[in-house]
């Protein structure tokens, strides 16, 4: 009946999570083949027909006893219905209808989400009318003396007897809580939780008298059937005349009952079920915030020569940071932005809203992170924004590419082990060049560059380092270079 959806290694999932389990759940209605959906939704007809003979059968008789514990022995009994259809896989219209959680994530589109609700309404029907044909066929409602064709009579003909405004509210109020029984099933991949969670709000809604559409389909077409059908002996060793139940037609049954508890079966699951658990846990949130923007403090650099005072000053941000065409959106999903990176040879990028403000810096630290906590099987949903950092360190446009090429290689703190009162808190043997060589600074490779609170570009670890490849001297090609080696050799 469900999609097949990623599990961790917990059987067990928080409110959160089965909201992920109910996405898929909804993809998977809307994208089985047309004949695996007729057919699973055909068995599901039969299945919540069985339930209801099983219902007719239980409270049959039982006159003596309690209305309620009658009614609540029937609706325990009824339970079996919806659990073969979760177990056994069936497609079920009053289920069905939390596609549109998948709609409303625009997964499928309305005509593809009306177009699996028809074809699993018409399989339901086709399955119940089966197994109705099988019924009638067995002379089951000459059970007990035809006291068990006389108890399904009444219930079908009770169902006509609704006011339209009463069957929708009745319709409503039932599948809100066969939903919320398969919503449950969600919490658990242990078969016997999910069969457990399903039998209360199943036996509360049926022993209440709310209304299902897929069982009316069964229910009344067969009080319907014994009207028209049994024989005077059934009439006359019940005391009743077939007159008594002329109301149960065709017609009454469309119009007074399966039309108004359908729409209400939609509403009941649909709406107060799928669309309001997704407008908790799934809808698009409130734009995020603007990120905490931390410029690195350059004050303590060393520039101790003139000539390295000219370089600084020469060599600013602005003249080699690379323009910021590659952004990332906060709701755009993990695997597309570490593509984006990957494509690009770049760690990481900033997060820009669509009002092109910065609200935080994606990498792929953060998603090897990611990963590990998660036992390297990450949510299939999982967006930029859950993962991204809102503390971005920055610089500005104005930054000499000196500092900031100290700021990554270099941690004072690290090479100068001083306490705040000037006194060593490490002694170590080690020249000062030593010390740098073998310091590991755990530093951005990539700092966004910000002008005014806007971003205006990136600079890397590369750039920096092509900035400062003059130093070295001119820049010699591969081809100058493998002739130079030819004359060494012929030398």
């Amino acid at each position: 009946m469900a999609a097949e959806a990623p599990t961790s290694g917990s059987s067990n999932f928080t409110p959160k999570e089965m909201m992920k389990q109910a996405e898929y759940y909804a993809i998977g209605k809307a994208s089985k083949p047309t004949r695996t959906t007729v057919a699973l939704a055909v068995t599901a007809g039969v299945f919540i027909g069985l339930a209801f003979v099983f219902y007719i059968t239980v409270t049959t008789g039982n006159t003596a006893m309690n209305w309620g514990v009658n009614r609540m022995l029937g609706g325990l009994a009824f339970s079996l219905g919806l659990i073969l259809v979760v177990i056994c896989g069936g497609e079920l219209f009053t289920s069905t209808v939390l596609s549109s959680i998948a709609r409303a994530n625009r997964h499928i589109s309305t005509g593809k989400m009306l177009a699996t609700w028809g074809k699993v309404y018409v399989g339901n029907f086709i399955g119940a009318m089966l197994l109705l044909t099988l019924v009638t066929m067995a002379g089951l409602y000459q059970l007990d003396g035809g006291q068990w064709g006389l108890n399904a009579l009444n219930v079908a003909q009770h169902k006509l007897h609704h006011q339209p405004a009463e069957a929708f509210a009745l319709g409503v109020l039932c599948n809100l809580l066969v939903c919320l029984a398969v919503w449950m099933t969600f919490c658990s991949t242990n078969m016997l939780t999910k069969m457990a969670m399903m039998i209360l709000p199943v036996a509360m809604f049926v022993s209440t008298g709310f209304e299902h559409s897929v069982a009316n389909m069964f229910m009344v077409p067969l009080g319907i059937t014994i009207q028209h059908m049994a024989p005077e002996s059934f009439w006359l060793n019940l005391g009743v005349s077939p007159e008594q139940y002329a109301d149960l037609n065709i017609h009454n049954f469309i119009f007074a009952n399966l039309i108004p508890v359908t729409l209400g079966n939609i509403v009941g699951g649909g709406v107060l079920v799928g669309l309001t658990y997704w407008a908790i846990f799934s809808s698009p949130k409130e734009q995020p915030q603007a990120a905490t923007l931390i410029t690195p403090d350059f004050s303590q650099s060393n520039v101790l020569k003139m000539d390295i005072t000219m370089m600084k000053d020469n060599l600013l941000v602005n003249d080699h940071m690379r323009p910021a065409t590659v952004t990332l959106l906060p709701t755009m999903p993990v695997a597309e932005a570490l593509d984006i990176l990957l494509n690009e040879n770049l760690s990481g990028a900033p997060v820009l809203t669509s009002d092109q403000r910065l609200v935080g810096f994606f990498s792929v630290h953060d998603v090897l992170v990611d990963l590990w906590c998660k036992d390297y099987i990450p949510e299939a949903e999982g967006k930029v924004q859950d993962l991204m950092k809102h503390e971005i360190q920055t610089v500005s446009p104005d930054n000499s590419i000196l500092e900031i090429a100290e700021y990554m290689s270099i941690d004072k703190n690290v090479l100068y082990p001083v306490s705040s009162g000037g006194i060593a808190t490490t002694m170590t043997t080690l020249s000062l060049s030593e010390r740098a060589r073998t310091m590991v600074v755990n530093r951005p490779h990539i700092f966004p560059v910000v002008k005014d609170d806007h971003l205006v570009g990136i600079i890397t670890r590369q750039e920096i380092v092509q900035a400062l490849r003059p130093v070295y001297g001119n820049i010699v090609s591969v081809t100058e270079m493998t002739a130079t080696e030819a004359k060494a050799e012929i030398a």
